[in-house]
């Protein structure tokens, strides 16, 4: 009868045929193996039908053999070309994260990634003491994976992802004691001079680590005094100008004493871009006496120190790089010495305040 399907014989196979929501929401006549026997076709065919009767009560989208087909693997390498179309700046970063899903996911088919699935990586990740931010940055790169086939109808849904709670944001942040001391024996180090400028670029205007290496002399405008971060090398995609005042102007012209020939880069060793650090780094802070810093806290002092200083958090923002206001506020750290300065302040004020009342004594007795 009209919309039981049908089995046909196409050489030595069984077929079947039947009626099915398309991409489009319309229906549209879909064809598949049915197997080796006549009974295996049909019962392939009351599992289809059943699975297009579950759509059309709204039970269950209709997902049909070729989005049975479609694997993690695929989804993957489809966000990836996403990613590289949109010419986003953290590619490499989003392709470290998403090594742990291919671990775990391997070759699964799409449609078995289910939300207790999703746990099952949580877990697993856990007991390999990843940090809850790490995870979530792990699952949202499946979950766009997800979401970009939903939307070129390679699946009919995607699965609810769990999130966990972040509470590991660091914390720390420089004092301008600390911070200079460490400077200091940067400097007395053999070959961190360079390293000292762009950490002093850092502790003054919060840029991100790879738009500091990035900077170039063709972004020095020495009329004005100014440096522009283009937006191809800005991480949000939008470019900013720095205006090249007091120690910024101090960084800038030392640096000019050691471009050479050829070398585009304000910021680097002989020419090349400054690798990896993280040596001289604690030496540095081991013979300053400090410790438990990293120089990612400069980031956050530097927002820190111009909002103390009374810049606006819009010019603040602006000199940074943030783009968004809670971004902005998890950085603006408020330090132990700020609690204690809240409490005088109020306390003070308080103390300034009238101590008469405007009611009138009632004598003991009275009522």
């Amino acid at each position: 009868m009209r919309g039981d399907g049908r089995v046909f014989r196409r050489g030595n196979k069984y077929w079947i045929a039947y009626y099915a929501p398309g991409p489009d929401g319309r229906s549209h006549e879909q064809r598949e193996p049915g197997g080796d026997t006549e009974a295996e076709a049909r019962k392939l065919l009351r599992h289809r039908l059943r699975e297009v009767g579950a759509h059309v009560l709204g039970a269950r989208k209709f997902t049909g053999p070729q989005q049975e087909r479609v694997r993690v693997e695929e989804l993957l390498q489809n966000y990836e070309r996403d990613c590289e179309i949109r010419g986003l700046k953290g590619l490499k970063q989003i392709r470290s994260h998403l090594k742990h899903i291919r671990a775990f996911f391997g070759m699964d088919r799409a449609l078995v990634v289910s939300t207790a699935r999703l746990r099952d990586f949580i877990a697993a990740r856990q007991q390999e003491e990843a940090k809850s931010a790490t995870i979530n940055r792990e699952l949202e790169g499946l979950q766009r994976a997800f979401a970009l086939a939903v939307e070129a109808g390679t699946l009919a849904a995607a699965p609810a992802f769990p999130s966990l709670r972040e509470d590991n944001a660091r914390q720390g942040f420089f004092e301008r004691g600390d911070f200079f001391a460490v400077l200091s024996k940067l400097r007395e180090l053999r070959k961190t001079t360079d390293v000292a400028d762009s950490l002093e670029w850092f502790y003054w205007t919060g840029m991100r680590p790879d738009e500091i290496r990035s900077l170039t002399w063709p972004c020095f405008d020495r009329e004005t005094w100014t440096l522009r971060l283009h937006s191809k090398d800005a991480k949000t995609g939008f470019g900013r100008v720095i205006a090249l005042e007091g120690p910024l102007r101090q960084i800038i012209e030392r640096r000019i004493k050691t471009r050479g020939f050829g070398r585009a880069l304000i910021f680097h060793r002989n020419g090349k871009p400054i690798g990896d650090f993280r040596k001289s780094w604690k030496t540095a802070c081991r013979l300053a006496g400090v410790t438990g810093k990293t120089p990612y806290d400069l980031r956050r002092t530097a927002v820190r120190n111009m909002v103390r200083a009374g810049v606006p958090e819009a010019v603040a923002m602006r000199i940074s790089g943030h783009r968004t206001r809670a971004v902005f506020d998890r950085y603006n750290i408020v330090s132990e010495k700020d609690l204690r300065e809240a409490m005088v302040k109020t306390a003070a004020y308080i103390e300034s305040l009238p101590d008469t009342t405007a009611g009138v004594p009632i004598a003991q007795g009275q009522k």
